[in-house]
């Protein structure tokens, strides 16, 4: 490899990919309506990229559980693999501010995300000898480019690409990028991760979403054996149909499976409402319902702050809402959880449906 191998429109003006194309788009837009008719945005960020973090992480074997995951999201102590995910969570945040502040994917984004994910600054391969191997057999399936100089010309060429102005449908250059970005391999670790974050950011930036809320991940880690076949697949070909359908059709049934979700996230939220301004007028604010839906696990601390009261007034709040079952309490530590179970149940049951 030692440039980009960018396939030319023509060669994708295929029946197959513009009908899945079209059928990612009406998804997609379905969702980005949705997300940006609900009154707080932000609430979806802080809850689904958690479910991302694992899904994505799951994918190099980082395996944990949702409820260790929001434990330890609230500062309690976790195992390595908790920690990964965090550091996932973490990057796509920063990502996501870099790209909403310039408008623009920087080389040095590209790097920032990599260091969170990674917690270290190693930057660009610099010493030769990466090569992906069948994990099974140990047999060698791709060597990516192992010249450091080549490795940021390729990077450098990737970024004007992804940033290039022309006929190529958006959602059809974030399939092509993150197959480039994958062949490139420009990290000694953490690659897979950073492209995952890679394709949130490009849909970030291109206006499909206001909210890097598209979670390719499960998508990828229900179909990983397609997902490595197709990458090997084109890169030996050239055929890169087969490779955007794949890409296009997760996105499709991932928006749409995001779409109930968001949903449902709305329905269990307005219901929440009307049973705590019924139940607990006295407690009742709106800040109060966000903070239970911002923080499947919440904990005094976070009630205090959120809603401006003392530690004994968050306390409290938070038994009187055990005493109405709005949520469960359980002690991790020295620390006390509230759980908001309808709310965990949802995010954690997640299906992709048949596709």
């Amino acid at each position: 490899m030692t440039e980009l191998d960018i396939p030319s429109p023509a060669s994708l003006e295929i029946k197959a990919v513009w009908q899945t194309l079209a059928e990612a788009h009406r998804h997609l837009a379905e969702l980005k309506g949705l997300c940006e008719a609900l009154p707080n945005r932000a609430i979806l960020l802080d809850t689904l990229s958690v479910q991302e973090a694992k899904d994505s992480s799951e994918i190099e074997n980082i395996i944990t559980t949702h409820d260790e995951l929001y434990i330890y999201s609230q500062g309690s102590v976790a195992s390595p693999a908790a920690k990964e995910v965090q550091n996932y969570i973490a990057a796509l945040h920063t990502g996501y501010r870099e790209v909403r502040q310039s408008g623009l994917i920087r080389m040095n984004t590209i790097l920032m995300v990599q260091a969170e994910v990674e917690q270290n600054n190693a930057g660009f391969r610099k010493v030769p000898g990466t090569v992906l191997k069948n994990q099974a057999t140990g047999a060698t399936i791709y060597e990516p480019p192992q010249d450091a100089v080549l490795i940021e010309k390729l990077m450098a060429d990737l970024l004007v690409f992804m940033h290039e102005e022309d006929e190529l449908d958006p959602l059809l250059r974030m399939a092509i990028a993150h197959h480039q970005f994958e062949s490139i391999h420009p990290f000694y670790d953490g690659n897979g991760r950073t492209g995952r974050i890679l394709n949130l950011l490009m849909l970030q930036r291109q206006g499909l979403l206001d909210l890097p809320v598209l979670y390719l991940s499960r998508y990828i880690t229900s179909t990983k054996d397609q997902y490595y076949r197709l990458l090997q697949a084109t890169r030996e070909t050239g055929n890169w149909a087969d490779w955007c359908v794949y890409m296009l059709k997760g996105v499709a049934v991932t928006a749409r499976s995001e779409t109930g979700l968001v949903k449902n996230l709305r329905e269990l939220m307005q219901a929440t409402k009307h049973r705590l301004r019924s139940e607990l007028p006295k407690i009742y604010s709106q800040e109060l319902l966000n903070n239970l839906f911002r923080y499947p696990y919440t904990k005094i601390e976070f009630v205090e702050r959120d809603i401006g009261v003392s530690r004994i007034t968050a306390a409290k709040h938070l038994e009187a809402l055990v005493q109405k079952n709005f949520v469960e309490k359980k002690k991790v530590g020295r620390t006390n959880f509230y759980i908001n179970r309808p709310l965990f149940n949802l995010l954690t049951q997640i299906s992709l449906g048949d596709g």
